[in-house]
């Protein structure tokens, strides 16, 4: 189990017996540094760990150093090593958040909590160098009110890419994907008939993404348009008590 430690700023490793149980950390990094926001990034904050499609790299999201930190991991060990090169940046104050890989293997999203952005990058699966291809907002054009992006998921087709939007705007930004570039194309900003939307998740099928509205206790339900991404409620709406996180478990 890889996990990131937000308040130190550190990520680490457990090893988990056959029972379910968890041993002592096989590994654990503490990253150090600051970014340019003295109220949010007077340190580091791993925000996220996420493991690449082979296992052989997990990329780090750290807020408080506007870097995309990447390190190679051996799953026999359960350890943790920088790679080479051992990080790539983001745009100061950015605030880096959330991570998703394309199918493909080939692209990266990152969504940046502060800026109200999504950055594009290439992947290099051998290697697990990450490049930055493109950085495009998240926003309303001229929104004013206050920012903070959540999540981030790539559809299942690799066609398109969504992310959430806190703050004022209650929404959640739909692309279209390049397929030979990766870079992305807005096609709408959908509200999400609520209050701060934390998470959502997309069924495993692609045809529905669920949106978790955390001040607003809701859990409401879009249909998805597969040949251009757009949302449209479905009218099911699921009354949560502040909703945090959504994910499918495939049940045997």
């Amino acid at each position: 189990m890889l996990v990131a430690n937000y308040t130190s700023g550190s990520v680490a490793v457990f090893p988990i017996h056959d029972e379910g149980s968890l041993g002592d950390a096989s590994a654990s990094v503490q990253h150090t540094g600051h970014g340019t926001n003295p109220e949010r990034q007077e340190g580091p904050h791993a925000h996220s760990i996420n493991l690449g499609s082979d296992n052989r790299f997990a990329m780090v999201d750290d807020l408080g150093l506007d870097e995309l930190l990447v390190y190679k991991f051996d799953s026999a060990k359960g350890s943790l090593t920088p790679s080479d090169p051992p990080f790539a940046k983001l745009d100061p104050g950015s605030g880096p958040r959330h991570f998703a890989l394309h199918p493909s293997g080939k692209f990266a999203y990152v969504v940046s909590e502060m800026k109200g952005t999504v950055t594009v990058f290439s992947n290099n699966a051998k290697t697990g160098a990450l490049q930055p291809l493109q950085t495009i907002s998240t926003l309303p054009k001229d929104f004013t009110g206050s920012i903070e992006d959540a999540e981030i998921e790539v559809h299942p087709s690799g066609k398109f890419v969504y992310a959430s939007n806190r703050g004022d705007a209650n929404s959640i930004a739909v692309y279209a994907i390049d397929p030979n570039k990766g870079t992305l194309t807005t096609v709408e900003i959908a509200p999400t008939q609520g209050k701060t939307p934390r998470s959502f998740e997309i069924d495993p099928t692609g045809q529905l993404l669920f949106a978790a509205n955390e001040k607003s206790n809701n859990l409401v339900v879009f249909r998805i348009d597969q040949k251009t991404g757009h949302l449209t409620p479905t009218g099911q709406v699921l009354d949560v008590s502040e909703p945090v996180c959504v994910k499918f478990l495939k049940i045997e």
